[in-house]
């Protein structure tokens, strides 16, 4: 599916909700300034403070008003919109951050020495249209915020305006930490989020799981469907969306240091590109002043 604009009352071109005090948080669906009072409902569940609107049915153009960015002055809480429900971003753990923080800066080093795209991450949204012969209308609409989401410069929707806070066109790839804290959130990452961004156009699609049970790369297929990227016999997976960008299935279990993988011949050629010409340097001097040594050596005992 090509790319769409967003309509009119996405936030790329409205002002950030968060620095305005007019009228946009004074809407009916607004959240209340203090979502955790006691005043008339009982008090609220931990689960609940987190996201006290997970759930709520909202229009789309609430959603870009009052819940898009930072909804609640004193909760730190990221909602998604599907279809006309918030649906709250879960808080990822140790090993979560760990293995997204490590794939992150695999990305990050592959775009700063093949500059053909830019990232987005967790608090950036994407206006996802997807066909649904079950809607009225036909087609249905959410709003994701991609753990990572990469755009390419070639993408027909440009990406990198000063006041532009969300994006207007669909992503090129893809990645989501998984969401484990319960069956529910592993479903929307696994099967929802799969499904909705295959259908609008999400060129590749990569589910990081520290477990391992649900770590999948699908690509997009003709028929506009994922299928899975498959390691290749090295154990190396390759992307198609960034020409050049791989890496061991093992080491994402292993997130082995920067130094050591400007070392290995999968990723020397983007991670610290320099460092291995650098190292090869050093030993071939290092070979060069020991083969002087023995020379001097020889010639010593050939005087003595």
């Amino acid at each position: 599916m090509e790319p769409t604009e967003a309509p009119p009352d996405t936030p790329q071109t409205r002002a950030n909700p968060a620095q305005s005090h007019g009228s946009a948080r004074a809407t009916a669906g607004a959240p209340a300034r203090d979502p955790v009072k006691t005043s008339g409902p009982p008090p609220m569940e931990p689960a609940q403070r987190c996201a006290p609107d997970d759930g709520r049915y909202v229009t789309l153009e609430e959603y870009w008003a009052a819940w898009y960015e930072n909804p609640y002055p004193d909760i730190d809480v990221s909602y998604e919109w599907n279809n006309g429900k918030l649906e709250a971003k879960p808080s990822a753990n140790k090993p979560q951050l760990a293995l997204g923080g490590w794939f992150f800066e695999l990305l990050r080093r592959y775009l700063a020495t093949n500059k053909i795209a830019d990232l987005i991450n967790v608090e950036t949204g994407f206006l996802l249209t997807i066909e649904d012969a079950a809607e009225p209308s036909g087609t249905r609409q959410a709003v994701r915020k991609p753990d990572i989401g990469v755009i390419l410069h070639s993408n027909p929707v440009p990406w990198g305006r000063i006041d532009q806070r969300s994006y207007a066109g669909v992503c090129d790839a893809v990645v989501e930490f998984l969401s484990d804290s319960s069956p529910a959130e592993v479903r929307r990452d696994t099967e929802e989020k799969k499904r909705d961004y295959a259908l609008a156009g999400v060129k590749e699609y990569t589910i990081l799981d520290p477990g391992g049970g649900n770590m999948r790369f699908y690509r997009l297929a003709q028929q506009g469907m994922y299928v899975d990227i498959r390691p290749d016999a090295g154990g190396v997976i390759h992307s198609e969306v960034l020409p050049g960008f791989r890496f061991r299935h093992e080491d994402l279990r292993r997130l082995r240091d920067l130094e050591k993988l400007g070392l290995d011949e999968v990723y020397s050629a983007y991670v610290i590109p320099a460092y291995k010409a650098a190292v090869n340097r050093a030993e071939q001097a290092e070979k060069r002043v020991l083969a002087l040594e023995a020379e001097l050596a020889r010639l010593r005992r050939e005087r003595s």
